[in-house]
Order: structure tokens, then C-alpha cells, then sequence
């Protein structure tokens, strides 16, 4: 039995057993109890021929036996008769068609409510919408279970406090939500490709997850341009997964990789959604960032990238979207354009930017713009800087590494 059909059928079968009786927190962790039994009884007993209503069945039953066990039993019965028409508490049929294709769109939005932490929208989007258990977004995230427990049951309790529902967002509300569901998204994957800390580079489990999960928006909602745009920087940016670390796991930065071993195929993907999201001409973040890395993706060798086309990303990137990390890869791409001085200049504007305070990656681009300008020894002392601030394991060896190379 295959861990990803358990992971495509997760949001099918918590969509479908929320729509009929509501209460969304007890559904999923219905949802995750019937998931459990599959893991166990399927491997043994074999695949039933529809399960995704062996899930949809097994999650009723719990969630009803949980609903009946309560104190609350015979007032929270007597709403849902009310509610729910009696032939729909008997198990869908085995032959039921597949739920609308806007359901996992619709948990999308509702795992990433307004009213939850941006920590607290990853870890229920991984498990209502990714599939994963408690302990698996635990592990990759690199958060002790119970934390991740009380992480899930504290969101689950805020939605419901909310008053959300499951139902998707009205027209309004759309463009706000749909860029928080982005962003959450988005920082999967970030922590996918480059983790925040421990001993691997990367997990490549939570970056799969997420270009699945924007997959699975792309094609809910095929016309909007942002949607692909984020799609495509995924790939564009996976691309150059198995040529980011050495032989020992070891950090390779851009410049060095072997681009024989990026992945052609993503790129093109990648490029091909770029291209059509771009034609519709609605500019955003997403698509900009997809178009700076096409612009690495497409270069044969380091020293061939269109460096002055990649700062004019940014630039419009900036306009769009003014964060101190934009400010911050403004600054490398000026340096390469103008000079490292120049780009040292920029560095200072975020000096005084609380929201980079004890943050490893503008002390890192300091000491690469020092090294380049010749001051080798106070590149030396920020990347030493830079390597205490880090919780890499790789990122700190990388800059360790750097800063002996500079004290030469």
C-alpha cells in the first residue's frame, strides 16, 4: 500500500465527512483515525476496491461514536437530525462519485483562517490537507509531538471559535485568503528546501508536499496567475535539488552546482506555467520570483546569468512586495550588476530593520559582498556572525568553511 494514496485520499475523505455533518475538529481527527486503521488493515487485508469510501465509512463511524459519547449528547444529536436528512447518516455508497475538485481548495482556505498563527496554518494545512500524521509533521519540523499536538488542537479549537465553516470563501474574501493559502505554501516549501535547522540541507518531504498541495490549487483554480506563478517557482527552484548538496551532504551554493544534474524537466514545467500565467498580465510576487529564478534556471554556466535582468525583477519585485528579504537578494544581484560596494550600501538600509534582528542570511550576504570588495577580514568576522546565528547544521559548516577562506 502506497503512503501517497493515503495522502491523496486525506483531504477527499475529511472534505466529505465535514460537508455532511460539520464540526470540522472532530471530523479531522476522525479523518486521521481512519487513516490509522488503513495503514494497519490494509497491508495485511489488501486495498479495498473503493477506499475512499472505506475511509469515508470508517471516519463516520468514529466521528459519530465520539459525537454520541459526549455530555452534550442528545442536544448536539438533535441538531444534527435536524441538519442532516436521515438516509445521510448511513455510509456513502461504494460507487459515489469523487467529491467537487474544490474541496481540498476548500480546507485549503479554511486550514489557513485569519484567525491562526502563520506556525499554526502549516502544521493543520500538512495534516487535514497534506495527510500527515502528528508525528510526521513533528518530525519535519523539527517540534517535540506533544508542541505539535497542542499546535493542531489550539488551531482546531480557533476555527471553531470563529464560527468558520466548511464552505468556501465568499468572492470578498477570496484575494485575502487565497494569498494567505499561498503563503502558507510558500513557507513549506522554503523549510523543504533549506531547513531552518538541523543536520540535512533539506527535507525533501515538506517540499514535495507543498508542490503537491500547489498542484492540487493550480488545477482547482487554472486561471489565476498567482496560483501558477507560485507552482512554477516551485519547480523552478526544486529543479536544483540533487545538485545543492556534495557527496557528505555538504552545502554547494549556485555558483558552484553542477547544472548537468538540475532536474530539465521541472524546468520546463515550470517555465511553460510561468510563460501562460505572465500572458494574462497580472503581475504578482509570485510570478516575479518564478521569472528571477527561470532567469538562473536558463543559465548554462554561473558566469552566463543575466544578472542586470535579475535585478530588474527586483526591482518591480520590490515595488510589489517591500520585505527587508527582497531588499536583502536586491542586494546581491546590485552587487553584481554595480559592484559589491553598491550592494553594501543597500545592506545598510536593513541595519536598523527589527524584523531582521538575529537573522544568519543578511550577515552571510555581508560577508560575501566584504569578501568580494577585498575586506577579507571583516568578510571573515561576519561569517563567523553569520555561523552563530544559524541552526544549520550545513549552512553553518558552509559559512565556518567561508571564513577560514577569507582569513587567508
Amino acid at each position: 500500500m502506497s503512503a501517497d494514496l493515503l495522502r491523496e485520499l486525506a483531504p477527499k475523505v475529511l472534505a466529505a465527512v465535514t460537508r455532511r455533518y460539520g464540526h470540522f475538529d472532530e471530523a479531522e481527527d476522525a479523518t486521521q483515525e481512519a487513516l490509522l486503521a488503513a495503514s494497519t488493515q490494509w497491508p495485511a487485508e489488501g486495498v479495498p476496491d473503493n477506499p475512499r469510501g472505506w475511509l469515508i465509512r470508517v471516519a463516520s463511524r468514529r466521528l459519530i461514536d465520539h459525537l454520541r459519547s459526549e455530555q452534550s449528547r442528545l442536544r448536539r444529536e438533535t441538531a444534527l437530525a435536524a441538519q442532516v436528512p436521515p438516509a445521510d447518516w448511513l455510509a456513502p455508497p461504494a460507487d459515489i462519485g469523487d467529491t467537487p475538485s474544490d474541496d481540498t481548495l476548500t480546507l485549503l482556505f479554511l486550514c489557513c483562517h485569519p484567525a491562526l498563527t502563520a506556525a499554526s496554518q502549516i502544521a493543520l494545512t500538512l495534516r487535514a490537507v497534506g495527510g500527515l500524521t502528528t508525528a510526521e509533521i513533528a518530525h519535519a519540523l523539527l517540534v517535540p509531538e506533544a508542541t505539535l499536538a497542542q499546535r493542531i488542537s489550539r488551531a482546531k479549537q480557533r476555527i471553531k471559535d470563529a464560527g468558520a465553516r466548511f464552505e468556501p470563501p465568499t468572492p470578498d474574501d477570496y484575494d485575502r485568503r487565497l494569498r494567505a493559502v499561498l503563503h502558507v505554501l510558500y513557507l513549506i516549501f522554503n523549510e523543504g528546501h533549506t531547513a531552518s535547522s538541523g543536520v540535512a540541507l533539506q527535507r525533501t518531504d515538506l517540499a514535495a508536499e507543498a508542490i503537491r498541495l500547489a498542484r492540487t490549487l493550480h488545477q482547482a483554480r487554472p486561471d489565476d496567475a498567482e496560483a501558477a506563478g507560485l507552482l512554477a517557482l516551485l519547480l523552478l527552484t526544486d529543479a536544483r535539488r540533487a545538485a545543492r548538496t556534495g557527496p557528505s551532504g555538504e552545502l554547494v551554493p549556485l555558483a558552484e552546482q553542477d547544472r548537468g544534474r538540475w532536474d530539465r524537466r521541472l524546468i520546463h514545467q515550470g517555465i511553460t506555467l510561468l510563460t501562460a500565467a505572465l500572458a494574462r498580465r497580472r503581475p504578482g510576487p509570485y510570478q516575479i520570483q518564478a521569472a528571477i529564478a527561470a532567469a538562473h534556471d536558463q543559465a548554462a554556466r554561473a558566469e552566463d546569468t543575466d544578472w542586470r535582468h535579475i535585478l530588474n525583477l527586483y526591482d518591480m519585485l520590490q515595488r510589489l512586495d517591500d520585505t527587508p528579504v527582497v531588499t536583502l537578494n536586491r542586494a546581491v544581484a546590485t552587487a553584481m550588476v554595480h559592484g559589491p560596494r553598491a550592494g553594501l550600501a543597500l545592506l545598510e538600509t536593513l541595519d536598523s530593520d527589527p524584523r531582521m534582528t538575529g537573522n544568519h542570511r543578511l550577515a552571510a550576504v555581508r560577508a560575501h559582498l566584504l569578501d568580494q570588495a577585498g575586506d577579507h577580514q571583516a568578510a571573515a568576522a561576519q561569517y563567523h556572525a553569520a555561523a552563530q546565528q544559524t541552526a544549520s547544521v550545513p549552512e553553518r559548516e558552509y559559512l565556518l568553511r567561508q571564513a577560514r577562506l577569507a582569513s587567508r
